[in-house]
C-alpha cells in the first residue's frame, strides 16, 4: 500500500474524529435533536439519556462518579473554571496558588489575572528533565496555599509528573489539587481516586472526539469540592456552568472516552513502540539531536528533539509534506522560542530549534520511517548551510567567539 501524503504527526494539537465517534453522533444533529434541559416532551428525554450515558462514559475512564462530571466547551474552560472558580470560593481560606512554569496557557493565564487581582502564585520550574515533584510543592506550600495546579503531562515535551505524590500531599496538608489532564486521558491510566485529585479537565478533541466539548472534573466526597461559576445563567450543571448543553459533542466525548478505556492499553504500546521507533532512528543519525524531556516518563506518543544549529521552522519548511510543530498550537502564533523549553534550561537558540512529533491512532510504521528519512535529510541539509556549525565542526569555542557588525 502507498505512503499517503502529508503525514499527520501533530496529534498533540489536535487529533482526527474516529469514525465511530461521528457514528454515535449523526442522530444528535438531525433526529434527537431536543434540548436536554427540555423535561415535557420526548426530544428532551433523548437528550438527557444520552448525556447521562456519556456522564458515565467519561467518569469510567477516569474512576469518577458520574455526577462529579461538569460539562464544558474544553479544557481552556474547564482549566478557567476550576482555578478562579476555586479561588474565589475559597479567598477567605487563603490567596496563596502553586503552579508551574511549564503549565499550558489555559492555566498560566488565569494564575496570572487572579496575581493581578490580589492572589499570590508561585511558578514552580521544573528540573531538566520537565518534571514536578512533590517534594518541590511541599517546598513551596504556605499556610495560606488554598490551590495546587500541575498538568498531569506535559503537552509539549511529553513528561508526566508526580501526580500520585503530589494528590497525596495535598490530601494530608487540605490544599485543593487541580489537574490539567488534557494530554494524558485516553493514552496512559488516570484514576481521580487513586491520584487524590479534587479537580480534572479534559476535552474531547485530544481523544479522537469532536473540538468544543470538554468536561471537568469536580469531587463530590472528601472533600466536597465548591466552585463559584465564571458564567451566570440557567443555573445548569449543578449551578457551575450555565448554558444549553452541547448534547452531539457531550455524546461524541463519552464515546471517545469509552473507546479510549477498551483500547488504551493496546494503542499505547503499540504508540510507544514508534515513538521510540522515531526518537531512535533520527537521534542515531544525527547525533547533535537531543530529546527534551525525562527519558522514560512520557507520554507513548510524544517526542520533542531540539536540532542544534537548525532553525525549526526552517526545519518544518523543509518537509512540507510532514504536519509537526514547535510547540503548543495555542502558541504557535508567536515568534517567540518555546516557554515550556526556557524553562527547562534551554537558551532561546536551542528551543527555537526544537520540534513535536505526535504520534497518534492512525500513524503507521512507514510513516514513522518516512519521518526519520525527512528528518534526517532536511537537517543535514540546513546544518551544511550553517556557519555556526561549520565552526564547531572546526572546534572553535563560540562562546569565545567576538560578534561584530557585519
Amino acid at each position: 500500500m502507498a505512503l499517503e501524503l502529508p503525514i499527520y504527526m501533530d496529534n498533540n494539537a489536535t487529533t482526527r474524529m474516529d469514525p465511530r465517534v461521528l457514528e454515535e453522533m449523526l442522530p444528535y444533529f438531525t433526529e434527537n435533536y431536543g434540548n436536554s434541559a427540555s423535561r415535557s416532551h420526548s426530544f428532551g428525554w433523548a437528550a438527557e439519556d444520552a448525556v447521562t450515558k456519556a456522564r458515565k462514559q467519561v467518569a469510567n475512564l477516569i474512576g469518577a462518579n458520574p455526577k462529579e462530571i461538569v460539562w464544558t466547551s474544553g479544557s481552556t474552560e474547564s482549566c478557567n473554571l476550576a482555578i478562579k472558580g476555586a479561588a474565589e470560593m475559597y479567598a477567605s481560606k487563603g490567596k496563596h496558588i502553586i503552579s508551574a512554569a511549564h503549565e499550558h496557557k489555559a492555566v498560566l493565564d488565569p494564575c496570572k489575572r487572579l496575581q493581578r487581582e490580589g492572589y499570590d502564585v508561585t511558578f514552580l520550574e521544573p528540573g531538566e528533565d520537565g518534571i514536578i515533584t512533590a517534594q518541590m510543592i511541599a517546598d513551596a506550600v504556605r499556610e495560606d496555599t488554598i490551590l495546587v495546579s500541575i498538568m498531569w503531562a506535559n503537552n509539549e515535551i511529553g513528561t508526566v509528573n508526580d501526580i500520585e505524590n503530589i494528590g497525596k500531599l495535598c490530601k494530608e496538608k487540605k490544599i485543593l489539587f487541580f489537574t490539567d489532564a488534557t494530554q494524558a486521558i485516553g493514552k496512559i491510566p488516570v484514576n481521580v481516586e487513586e491520584a487524590g485529585v479534587d479537580l480534572l479537565c479534559g476535552s474531547a478533541h485530544k481523544l479522537y472526539g469532536p473540538k468544543g466539548a470538554g468536561f471537568l472534573y469536580v469531587r463530590r466526597r472528601n472533600p466536597r469540592v465548591r466552585l463559584s461559576p465564571i458564567i451566570d445563567g440557567g443555573g445548569h450543571e449543578r449551578g457551575m456552568r450555565s448554558g444549553t448543553l452541547n448534547v452531539t459533542g457531550i455524546v461524541g466525548l463519552g464515546k471517545a472516552c469509552e473507546l479510549a478505556g477498551q483500547e488504551m492499553e493496546e494503542e499505547s504500546k503499540r504508540l510507544s513502540t514508534l515513538r521510540d521507533r522515531l526518537i531512535n532512528g533520527i537521534t542515531s543519525q544525527l547525533e547533535m539531536a537531543v530529546l527534551n524531556g525525562h527519558k522514560t516518563k512520557r507520554l507513548p506518543h510524544t517526542a520533542n528533539i531540539s536540532f542544534p544549529y537548525v532553525e525549526g521552522e526552517s526545519l518544518m519548511m523543509a518537509m512540507k509534506d510532514i504536519a509537526v510543530s514547535s510547540g503548543s498550537a495555542c502558541t504557535s502564533a508567536s515568534l517567540e522560542p518555546s516557554y515550556v523549553l526556557k524553562s527547562l534550561g534551554l537558551g532561546d537558540e536551542l528551543a527555537h530549534s526544537s520540534i513535536r512529533f505526535g504520534l497518534g491512532r492512525w500513524s503507521t510504521e512507514e510513516e514513522v520511517d518516512y519521518t526519520i528519512d525527512k528528518v534526517v535529510e532536511a537537517v543535514n541539509h540546513l546544518l551544511a548551510m550553517s556557519p555556526l556549525y561549520d565552526m564547531v565542526k572546526e572546534g572553535i569555542d563560540l562562546a569565545t567567539v567576538e560578534w561584530g557588525a557585519h
